[in-house]
């Protein structure tokens, strides 16, 4: 029967070993994964290092390291467990893997760079255990939603999915404006709200429905008419703009807004039985105004109050502009910028429509003249979802 220190012997006898010295030389060319216990691991790492623990390595280590090819460093806090780690790692196909000598110890003795890794707290893992199970967001990705600050423009329809799937997700920041009260009417589809909030204002009710769905969220609310002589000082500070406003003057408002602060902005759009989203990043995709040139004639262009809409529908179309904002702050996937996607409730169907940049648009073309920022209520009615 083979003892434990038979078994390192034989790990051993199957790796390349290196000392402190030449590990620290794969400094940024190698990936530096660390095999030691949380509890280990938070009192001390080398910067950069990827933390998984010996014991869920088989299982987990492809999705943290994708690609084989790649140099590994192992390390510990003394050596047996990066060796054996190491051996696993070999035994998986890895092609470039050594076993640091001395372990995460040594490292510290001998004076080389170490911090104090931000983590998690116990309750926050518990809590977005299920993001932390995927390798595209994991512990770092989730720290930076933490990090991250979201404006909703809107309470509404649109803004009640949104918000409480970047509230449960863990959006440190949310920020929310809206200048209106609830009304029974909002209850069919303005999941944010309920009956006891009525006449309530808007985002004094979602700050409440969403500071009790999740205490690491951040809420800041603004009871106020966005408009040219605060959408500048609203939007500064925010990584991205969820838009769920349903009136040409405030989109337009918006995509001016959004090209010189530089931030990103997930339009979308309901209307009867049907949905839109986009993504407007500005000056890497196309904007608004590409998208739409001029607004329709107000007659043309009915609001949900005179023609209606179906109330699950904003919590569909809500929903994937929750995805597209979260794709967006993590770098995931393929965003919907450059893209249109329409949802037809009644057929069941998405449709996917390339939008491209218009190279002569007045705001973000080749030859746009300087951005002013300026009110454009003389363009259509407002509409109320």
């Amino acid at each position: 029967m083979t003892t434990p220190r038979e078994l390192l012997a034989q790990a051993k006898a199957a790796i390349t070993e290196v000392e402190p010295g030449a590990a620290a030389e794969r400094l940024g060319v190698a990936a530096f994964l660390d095999v030691r216990e949380p509890d280990e691991y938070e009192q001390g790492a080398i910067p950069g290092a990827i933390h998984l623990p010996r014991g869920n390595l088989e299982f987990s280590v492809e999705g943290r390291i994708p690609d084989k090819t790649l140099p590994v460093v192992v390390y510990c806090a003394g050596g047996a467990r990066s060796a054996l780690a190491a051996k696993t790692l070999v035994d998986l196909g890895y092609k470039d893997v050594v076993s640091m000598i001395g372990g995460f110890n040594r490292w510290k003795d001998e004076g080389r760079e170490w911090a104090v890794p931000r983590t998690l707290t116990s309750s926050q893992r518990n809590r977005y255990h299920r993001h932390l199970l995927l390798p595209e967001v994991g512990e770092g990705g989730q720290q930076k939603l933490l990090d991250s600050k979201v404006l909703l423009l809107g309470a509404g329809g649109l803004g009640s999915p949104a918000a409480l799937y970047l509230a449960a997700a863990g959006v440190g920041t949310i920020g929310i404006i809206d200048m209106d009260v609830v009304d029974e009417s909002n209850l069919q589809r303005q999941v944010l709200h309920n009956m006891d909030r009525i006449g309530e204002r808007k985002v004094d009710s979602a700050k409440k429905t969403l500071s009790a769905m999740n205490p690491d969220v951040v809420v800041e609310t603004f009871d106020v008419r966005l408009g040219a002589d605060n959408v500048l000082e609203i939007f500064d500070g925010y990584d991205l703009v969820v838009d769920g406003t349903d009136n040409f003057p405030t989109r337009y408002l918006v995509n001016d807004a959004s090209l010189l602060k530089r931030i990103p902005v997930v339009h979308g759009s309901i209307f009867r039985f049907e949905g839109q989203v986009t993504v407007f990043d500005p000056y890497n995709g196309p904007c608004y105004r590409c998208l739409i040139p001029e607004p329709p004639p107000a007659e043309l262009a009915p609001s949900c109050a005179e023609a209606g809409v179906l109330g699950v529908l904003p919590g569909i179309v809500g929903s994937i502009q929750a995805i597209e904002a979260i794709k967006m702050l993590l770098s995931l996937g393929d965003p919907l910028v450059g893209r249109l996607l329409a949802y037809d409730a009644m057929e069941e169907t998405f449709r996917t429509f390339k939008v491209r940049r218009d190279p002569e648009c007045p705001t973000c073309g080749e030859h746009a003249g300087e951005i002013v920022i300026a009110e454009y209520d003389d363009l259509c009615m407002p509409h109320v979802r």
